[in-house]
């Protein structure tokens, strides 16, 4: 009965030890089943290409959707709208720190899209480019990223001949980006220009130009350039801007006269004298001759031979004294010719004198002497107040009665030399002498 006994706890701790070893297991196969689901989701989501197919010297517009990057989220554990979480992108070639040269981007608030867009050139056909887009929730601090290939396909129709660029004032470039405004704009050259093929071939933010940023007051907008080409001749309504006096009007700084303005008066305010009328067939092309670069491989040099360890020391004692003489040699050389010319070269008082006139050493002498007379007479003479200036003291009640002048009496206006009558007629202060 006593073994039964001893034999229980035993069997209960074992029971409970392999119990904890069970759910022990169980969470850490739970987080590891976890940790694999979260890499397989990062890995789907970073390999998820998506392929666009832009033409070369047409406008390409690619917008980043914030709606679309939402659902690439985890879900918030937290209250929260998770519509309106601030989504800002950041975008970049693959294996480099930023995005092509022929490629911008621009996100004006973290509440709106991000667009990316730019004008592909010959260069870059037949290049795939893989861009790199990644989106932060600035709200959960969560990432999602996603790759954009860029296949630049070549067209027949580039470059079109004739290109025209209009500076519109009233627009931003994200607004000029939207494909309804882009429509509404290429719809009003159209209709003006009448050609057959019409593109868009790029655009650019007027801040980017030079422009000033515009003050927060009365809806001022940025201005965009707008480039477009056609494969007809330019207008006449276009040539209008060409005129003397349009030309005129223009320097200054005053709105030429524009037949079609009308036309594009309603929603796009185009300033006619920035407009940039170009044709390619008349343009000189100027060849800019480039250095071959190579192959990037540095030549074979051989071997690396390091010095040996045999190398004398060298010795420098010899530059320690180079360095240090000859500064204080120029030094000593300086100081000597000074002391010489201050202390040997002085001309004296006697030569002075010499070279002095009499009369002047005279005149001069006197002015001294009575200089010097006048200051010994001024500290032996000895001149009492004026009776004005004493208190006077009444014998009968034994008070003091303030003199008439006040404590601020200007005693500068005594006279230096006193006559024989005012010093009769001052009366000497009686001094108290002490006993014996």
């Amino acid at each position: 009965m006593v073994q039964m006994c001893n034999i229980l706890p035993a069997v209960r701790h074992t029971q409970l030890s392999h119990a904890f070893f069970v759910s022990v297991s169980r969470l850490i196969f739970l987080f590891v089943f976890k940790i694999c689901v979260s890499v397989v989701t990062i890995l789907s989501r970073s390999h998820a290409d998506h392929n666009v197919y832009p033409s070369a010297g047409v406008l390409f517009v690619h917008v980043l959707e914030r709606e679309y990057f939402k659902g690439e989220f985890p879900p918030y554990p937290k209250s929260g709208d998770a519509s309106s979480d601030p989504i800002t992108f950041n975008t970049n070639l693959m294996g480099y720190p930023d995005r092509p040269g022929w490629l911008r981007y621009i996100q004006r608030t973290q509440h709106s899209d991000g667009v990316l867009y730019g004008s592909p050139t010959a260069e870059h056909v037949g290049k795939p480019s893989v861009i790199e887009i990644t989106a932060y929730n600035r709200r959960t601090f969560e990432t999602a990223r996603r790759n954009l290939v860029i296949n630049i396909m070549a067209t027949e129709e580039f470059p079109l001949p004739y290109q025209a660029e209009f500076y519109i004032k009233n627009m931003n470039v994200e607004e000029m980006l939207a494909s309804e405004v882009l429509g509404d704009f290429l719809g009003a050259v159209k209709n003006v220009w009448q050609p057959e093929r019409l593109n868009a071939i790029n655009i650019t933010s007027a801040l980017d130009r030079g422009g000033r940023v515009p003050l927060p007051i009365n809806n001022l907008k940025e201005g965009v350039y707008v480039m477009v080409g056609a494969d007809v001749a330019f207008s006449s309504c276009l040539r209008e801007v060409e005129s003397p006096h349009n030309q005129l009007r223009c320097s200054q700084e005053m709105e030429p006269v524009i037949s079609c303005d009308k036309k594009f008066r309603a929603q796009f305010h185009i300033d006619w004298c920035k407009i940039s009328l170009v044709d390619i067939n008349k343009v000189v092309p100027v060849y800019i001759t480039r250095p071959d670069p190579g192959t990037g491989i540095l030549p074979e040099f051989g071997e690396y031979s390091p010095p040996s360890e045999s190398l004398m020391g060298r010795n420098y004692f010899s530059d320690f004294l180079i360095t240090l003489a000859v500064p204080s040699a120029v030094a000593l050389v300086l100081f000597f010719i000074l002391g010489y010319t201050m202390c040997c070269r002085r001309e004296g008082v006697e030569k002075r004198n010499m070279q002095t006139p009499d009369i002047e050493l005279v005149h001069h002498s006197s002015i001294q002497k009575s200089t010097k007379e006048l200051r010994n007479m001024s500290k032996n003479r000895e001149i009492s107040w004026p009776l004005s200036t004493l208190p006077v003291f009444n014998p009968v009640s034994g008070e003091v009665v303030p003199p008439i002048h006040p404590d601020n009496y200007e005693t500068t206006s005594m006279p230096l030399m006193q006559t024989q009558t005012n010093l009769q007629n001052q009366i000497t202060i009686p001094q108290q002498r002490p006993s014996g």
